[in-house]
């Protein structure tokens, strides 16, 4: 990979970086998890991503691009199961409660 290619990608990932930082400090606390909860499909795209970049990674016998992409693969995972857990568990507080004298 060129010196050119690299210093492209960090920039990227540092403007990335920056950006989820401001996205994220200008939402509301009373709107993250619905906000979250609603970007989950959108966070699948990543492990998708993810997939398609180590499969590229192991073909051209990148042993560090494989690194990264399962480490992108285990990391995209855990924040997608993540949000639907932290769904579920505000879906929770909405539901009804049983009376206890039924």
């Amino acid at each position: 990979m060129a010196t050119g290619e690299i210093l492209l990608l960090v920039f990227v990932f540092v403007i990335a970086g920056f950006l989820g930082v401001e996205l994220i400090s200008k939402v509301p606390s009373q709107l993250h998890t619905p906000l979250m909860s609603g970007t989950n499909a959108i966070s699948g795209i990543t492990i998708v991503g993810a997939i398609s970049a180590t499969a590229v990674a192991l073909y051209n016998d990148g042993l560090i691009g494989s690194i990264c992409g399962f480490i992108a693969i285990v990391l995209a995972t855990i924040n997608v199961v993540g949000g639907y857990l932290v769904t579920d568990r505000m879906l929770e507080m909405f539901k009804k409660k049983e009376d206890k004298n039924k």
